[in-house]
């Protein structure tokens, strides 16, 4: 029998909707442990998920802001369950399309929820920029790295604890990149990875701004290339890092 342990990276949350969330993913899944990791909250945002009753919720807040990269690393670095899973805190997957992405482990390494696949249904469509600026992103992904498909930053995603084990050690990014950079070290580690495609809805009030973050999310997909490169002819995989930079595992 499986153990589901499920990651929320959480950053200036709706703290309603947050207790919402994390409500129907304990009611949907019965995780063994649902773990948010807060950056910087408010006090009384802290205050309000910290005193929930719900059975396996468990909160770390730092005082600052590591990225939500470094809050899902940090998150499963805590967790001991033989499946992992993270779900950003806006809800926008719904806990029954993300106990789908947990379920596609039972013939995959690793389960990328998708917005973009053709079988996917998404309410409250993002604005025209967003989905340009997302649709050119996935076209790109899809040509430079080893795993093709529609949708590489659906903040819905799972794996085994043998694919984590494997990948982490690979990982840099701290911040919206994270994805992209684990789904290319996963193919690069040949590990098998299924696209589900689910049915997703638009939040508003998202913390990212989808013009200012464009050349970093292009900067960090070539960077993740070029690591997964390395990887696969069994080198150094820190191509084009600092001689002094650290893996997220290795970071304070």
């Amino acid at each position: 029998m499986s153990h589901l342990g499920v990651v929320v990276p959480a950053f200036r949350p709706d703290a309603a909707r947050l207790e919402a969330y994390l409500r129907e993913i304990v009611e949907e899944l019965a995780p063994e442990t649902v773990r948010v990791e807060f950056d910087a909250p408010d006090p009384e945002t802290l205050e309000a998920i910290t005193s929930l009753s719900l059975p396996g919720v468990v909160v770390n807040a730092v005082p600052y802001r590591r990225g939500k990269g470094a809050a899902i690393t940090a998150g499963f670095e805590a967790l001991d369950t033989d499946r992992l899973a993270f779900a950003d805190a806006d809800g926008s997957t719904p806990a029954s399309e993300l106990g789908r992405i947990v379920d596609a482990l039972d013939g995959a390494d690793v389960a990328a929820g998708s917005r973009r696949h053709p079988d996917s249904h998404v309410v409250g469509h993002q604005t025209l920029a967003r989905r340009l600026l997302g649709d050119g992103f996935a076209w790109l992904a899809r040509r430079l790295l080893e795993a093709e498909l529609h949708d590489y930053q659906c903040g819905a995603k799972a794996l085994t604890a043998e694919a984590w084990d494997r990948v982490r050690v690979h990982i840099y990014h701290p911040g919206f990149a994270w994805d992209i950079e684990l789904l290319a070290m996963a193919a690069a580690l040949d590990l098998d990875i299924v696209e589900v495609p689910i049915d997703w809805e638009d939040k508003p009030g998202s913390t990212v701004s989808p013009v200012r973050t464009s050349l970093s999310m292009a900067k960090a997909l070539f960077v993740a290339r070029n690591r997964a490169k390395r990887l696969q002819d069994s080198r150094l995989h820190d191509a084009l890092a600092r001689g002094d930079e650290l893996a997220l595992i290795d970071r304070e």
